[in-house]
Formats: structure tokens, C-alpha cells, sequence
């Protein structure tokens, strides 16, 4: 190429590039250009926007209604959409437009503290400063750690828990009550459900039972048909009138002497109280006088039973003696059958057996031969027991005779053996045996239902209800924080109370008759006037 040429290509070129500045404007350029003029646009529009809501709110009552930025606005939230509108409320509500909360709760756009962890936010803003001067105390902790590992034989601390057991406790032995389960029980509903029945289980009331004697072997209540409770506290024997609610005083022993049983006549006021020194009281109630005392035994009489103007009365030195209260000499007969205490005694129903339980864990049927004296024929001094039974496994107080089936006998055994037991008088065999898992201490039938009742001691104290003959458990009745020593009925067994060792009495509503039955017949439970008690001396 010449050099003539050369120099024209470079003047085409310089005026090409001044011509470029007049040319087709470069895209940045058309870019920038662009969002002046969408601004400039879009202010114009809010003038015009705002002008003419303006005159709307001149010329109508309607409220105007705020709105987010609209679609060609550059405003924008953390990623938001920026055309999302804000819902506002209907008309006709109370108060401005709100924020809708999130589906956590909380406004959207501010953070829950809830579920906000400050502190490993903190640590992990801080977790890079000052590394460099924590190496050495980040050592010296590394050293404790494996110190303290090795000490606790748990490996690495930090993946293990300090506290954290790997096995469970040992299991507690098989026999092993918790005497604490009543303390920290549930509380029991006031009634449950029995059948069609319902049943409180809470006490009717409460009383005071100070001095107490906490004796198994002692049978220290009895209910009469005047609806009187006696009860022995201590050295003095109280009367409590059941219907009243008067309490007087009736016996106060001396020199440590003190009662053992009480027991009322079937009808009437007349009591009968088994001393410590082996004698055998009996007082009329009603005019606070003693009517005559009976010796015979020669340790303390811890049991009482009567059969019409018959007192049978069971010793610690294992006999039984019946006394006739209307003879000069009271003493009719004494049996022989137990080695130990003689605990509990009870006449059966019809009175035609008496069974004894004795300490030495055996249960007694002695008969009646019916004759001048009704309970026992003296002429031929029956000494020997009808049936023994040996099946319990410790002492065995507890005894009840079934009020519908006579020849039926209910016996109790001690914590060493906690069954209760049904025996046929009949033909003495055994008909029914359940573990009650507890001390069995007392046993009662009901007179309204086909249920028994029993009290026991430990573990949980407590009455429990059971159908018969089927002994489905229908409730238990707690409440009392020592053993339940003894129980006795009401004279028209809706009620039962129970004494126990905590010092209290309690009275339970739990037989009271079914409302919507048909109404039996009264007179039929109601005894005739007594004709043994003038013939007493």
C-alpha cells in the first residue's frame, strides 16, 4: 500500500469514529437512559394518582385505601415480591388495616424471639475471636476432660451424658411393698361405679381416736342395735351415740390394767368387756353401772361373742369359756382346741356353730347341742371341735359367717399369709381362696348386697369391697395411713366403720340400700324385745 492511501484509510477512519457519537446509542447507555425516564414516568403517574384520589375523597365518602407499591416500582423487600398487595380488612370493622401474622404467629418481616436461640447466635458471631488466646485454656480444659473420664470410666465427655445410667436400677425383690405408695397415690374420686351402684369412697366423717392400743390380737369396737358405738382408747372405754353424736365415758381402769374386746348383747344395752387380767365385765350401758364380773381365764381375753344370754370368750392362754350370765355359776364350758391366743370368735347366724382363730393359725367350728341352755348342752360338755382348719398361714382374726347361707364362714390370715378363705361348715371343705395381697384384719358381710367388705394393714391400708361369690374386687376404700385394726356395721348395715392404728375413725356410706329398689319389708329385721336381760346378776 502507498503512502497516499495509508493516510486516507486513517481519515476515513477518525471521521467514522466521530461519527459514532451521532450513531445508534450504545445498550448501557440506553439502559441507564431507560430507568431515568421510567422514574421520571412513574413520578408523574403518583401526581396523578394522588390528584385524582384527592378529588375522589372532594366528591365521595368512601375512605381511600392505602396500597403497596405497584408492579413497576423498584421497591422491594428482602426478596418479596414487590407486587404482592397487603389484604386490608372488611368494611365495617373496628380499627385500621393490619399485618397478617405468619403461620408461626408474629409479624412476617420480624423475627420470632420465641424460637430465636440468642445464645448459639452469639457464640457462633464470636466463635473465630480471640482464638488465638484460647488455645492454651482450650488445652487446659481438653486435660480435665480426659482426667475426668478416666475417673468415671465414661470415655469421652463429650460424647457422653455424666448423669446418664446406661442400665436401669435392679428390680426390687418379688415380696417388696413400697410403704410409701399411699403417700404419693392419686388421689381417689369421691365415688365409682359398682355394677349399678355407685359407692363413696371418701369417709362420711371422721373421729378422733386418741390412744388407740396398735394390737392385732385386741378387738377394741363394737356397734350395738341401739345404734352405740363403743370404743376402747387407751385405759377408758367411751360410748359414742351414733344418732346423736354424744360421747360420755364408761369404764376407767387403773394400775395398768386396760380392755381387750368389747362385744354387745344381740338386743339391748348390756356390754360386755374382756380386761387385761383375764376377767370378763358386764355393764349395763344405759345406767353406767357394772352388773357382775366372771373369772376363768388366766391371761388377758382379747375376744368376745354372744349367743343369746351365752358370752363365749376366747384367752390368751388358749381357751374358750362360755358363761352363763343368768347363772350364780357362770362358767358352762371350756374348750380346748388352740395352743395360742384365741384371736377372733363368732357365732354363726342361726347360732347353731361358733368358729375360733386362733394365733396358732387354725380355724375352730365348734357345735351347739341344742338344749337347756340353748348355745351348749352342759350335761354333755362338748369340748371338741366339729371341723379344724389349718390352710391359713399365720393368725387368723378375721372371721365372718354369711348372713344369707349360714353354713358359710369367711376367715381372714395375717401378713404371713393375707388370703381369705370360704369354708363349707357343712361338710368342712373349702370353698373359695383369694390373696388379698395384703394383712388381712378384719372381714364384715353386707346386709343390703351380696358383697363382703375387708380391712387391712399393711402395705396399703385400706377396705376393699368384693362381689360374691364371683370376689370381682368393686372398690377400695383408702384413706387410712396406719392398719385398719378392726370394723364394725351399723344397725341397719348401710354404714361400716373402721378404727385403725393412725388414731382415727372413719365411717363409709358404702352399703347404703338402692334407692330405685322396691322397698323390703322393715319388720322382718327388727328384733323383739329381749327376755334374758332381767335374769342378768
Amino acid at each position: 500500500m502507498s503512502q497516499f492511501a495509508y493516510m486516507n484509510e486513517i481519515k476515513s477512519a477518525l471521521i467514522m469514529e466521530g461519527d459514532i457519537s451521532k450513531g445508534p446509542m450504545p445498550r448501557w447507555q440506553k439502559k441507564l437512559n431507560g430507568s431515568s425516564a421510567n422514574l421520571n414516568a412513574s413520578a408523574n403517574t403518583s401526581k396523578i394518582s394522588i390528584s385524582y384520589n384527592s378529588i375522589l375523597s372532594t366528591s365521595t365518602t368512601a375512605p381511600a385505601i392505602n396500597k403497596t407499591p405497584q408492579k413497576n416500582s423498584s421497591v422491594n423487600f428482602k426478596g418479596k415480591s414487590p407486587g404482592r398487595k397487603t389484604p386490608t380488612p372488611n368494611k365495617g370493622t373496628s380499627g385500621g388495616s393490619k399485618t397478617p401474622c405468619g403461620a408461626n404467629g408474629g409479624d412476617r418481616f420480624i423475627p420470632n424471639r420465641a424460637s430465636s436461640n440468642f445464645d448459639i447466635g452469639h457464640y457462633k458471631m464470636n466463635i473465630q475471636k480471640n482464638s488465638s488466646d484460647e488455645n492454651e485454656e482450650t488445652n487446659r480444659a481438653g486435660d480435665r476432660q480426659k482426667i475426668l473420664s478416666e475417673a468415671m470410666e465414661l470415655g469421652d465427655v463429650k460424647t457422653r451424658r455424666v448423669f446418664s445410667y446406661q442400665e436401669k436400677a435392679p428390680a426390687a425383690p418379688e415380696s417388696h411393698q413400697n410403704p410409701l405408695r399411699v403417700v404419693y397415690s392419686i388421689k381417689t374420686p369421691m365415688s365409682t361405679k359398682s355394677g349399678s351402684r355407685y359407692i363413696p369412697t371418701s369417709p362420711e366423717r371422721i373421729l378422733d381416736a386418741p390412744d388407740i392400743i396398735n394390737d392385732y390380737y385386741l378387738n377394741l369396737m363394737d356397734w350395738s342395735a341401739s345404734n352405740i358405738v363403743t370404743v376402747a382408747l387407751g385405759k377408758i372405754i367411751y360410748l359414742w351415740n351414733a344418732g346423736t353424736g354424744n360421747i360420755e365415758q364408761l369404764r376407767e381402769y387403773d394400775n395398768g390394767d386396760h380392755a381387750c374386746s368389747l362385744a354387745w348383747i344381740q338386743e339391748g344395752n348390756v356390754l360386755a368387756i374382756g380386761a387385761s387380767d383375764g376377767t370378763v365385765e358386764l355393764w349395763d350401758a344405759e345406767a353406767k353401772k357394772r352388773l357382775r364380773v366372771m373369772d376363768g381365764h388366766t391371761a388377758r381375753v382379747g375376744s368376745l361373742a354372744w349367743n343369746s344370754y351365752i358370752i363365749s370368750s376366747g384367752s390368751r392362754d388358749g381357751s374358750i369359756i362360755h358363761h352363763d350370765v343368768r347363772q350364780r355359776d357362770h362358767k358352762v364350758t371350756t374348750l380346748n382346741g388352740h395352743t395360742q391366743e384365741v384371736c377372733g370368735l363368732k357365732w354363726s347366724t342361726d347360732f347353731k356353730y361358733l368358729a375360733s382363730g386362733g394365733n396358732d393359725n387354725l380355724v375352730n367350728i365348734w357345735p351347739s347341742v341344742t338344749g337347756s341352755n340353748a348355745g351348749v348342752n352342759t350335761s354333755s360338755g362338748v369340748t371338741e371341735a366339729l371341723h379344724v382348719f389349718n390352710q391359713h398361714h399365720a393368725a387368723v382374726r378375721a372371721l365372718a359367717w354369711c348372713p344369707w347361707q349360714p353354713n358359710v364362714l369367711a376367715s381372714g390370715g395375717g401378713t404371713a399369709d393375707r388370703c381369705i378363705k370360704f369354708w363349707n361348715v357343712n361338710n368342712g371343705t373349702l370353698i373359695d381362696s383369694i390373696d388379698s395381697k395384703s394383712q388381712v384384719c378384719s372381714l364384715l358381710w353386707s346386709k343390703t348386697y351380696k358383697e363382703i367388705i375387708s380391712a387391712h394393714g399393711f402395705a396399703n391400708n385400706q377396705l376393699t369391697i368384693w362381689k360374691y361369690p364371683s370376689m370381682q374386687k368393686q372398690c377400695e376404700l383408702t384413706g387410712h395411713t396406719a392398719r385398719v385394726l378392726q370394723m364394725a356395721m351399723s344397725p341397719d348395715g348401710s354404714t361400716v366403720m373402721s378404727a385403725a392404728a393412725d388414731e382415727t375413725l372413719r365411717l363409709w356410706n358404702c352399703f347404703a340400700p338402692d334407692v330405685h329398689q322396691a322397698k323390703k319389708d322393715k319388720s322382718a329385721s327388727k328384733l323383739g324385745p329381749s327376755i334374758f336381760r332381767p335374769n342378768i346378776r
